[in-house]
């Protein structure tokens, strides 16, 4: 069963930057697509971003151009690079793991979880 330990979260104002990463172990290889998701209090799971293992990527509208989806696959991490915060971003942002890619929409076809790491941005 793959794990995920997601880390990097924080505090920032608006305009901050910061950097999540997400390691996963076991079972890596039958899961190779990765997403960060988050969620407001008050509100449902949204997809943020998602990769393939090769590479391919895929974002929310209201984060594209801000944040970036990467990986290092000899690592088993992946990375959300999230430039240019707003207040709007604060939540709990939480990787995921699956052996497709089931998209942005369908948070709870994606297999694996992790505990998930809080991100604030103050105005």
């Amino acid at each position: 069963q793959v794990q995920l330990m997601e880390s990097g979260g924080g505090s920032v104002q608006t305009g901050g930057s910061l950097r999540l990463s997400c390691a996963a172990s076991r079972g890596t290889s039958s899961t190779p697509w990765r997403a960060w998701f988050r969620q407001a209090p008050g509100k449902e799971r949204e997809g943020v971003a998602t990769i393939a293992e090769g590479g391919m990527t895929d974002y929310a509208d209201s984060v594209k151009g801000r944040f970036t989806i990467s990986r290092d696959n000899a690592k088993n991490t992946v990375y959300l690079q999230m430039n240019s915060l707003k207040p709007e971003d604060t939540g709990m942002y939480y990787c995921a793991a699956a052996p497709y890619g089931y998209g942005l929409e369908n948070p709870n076809s994606w297999s694996f979880w992790g505990q998930g790491t809080q991100v604030t941005v103050s105005s």
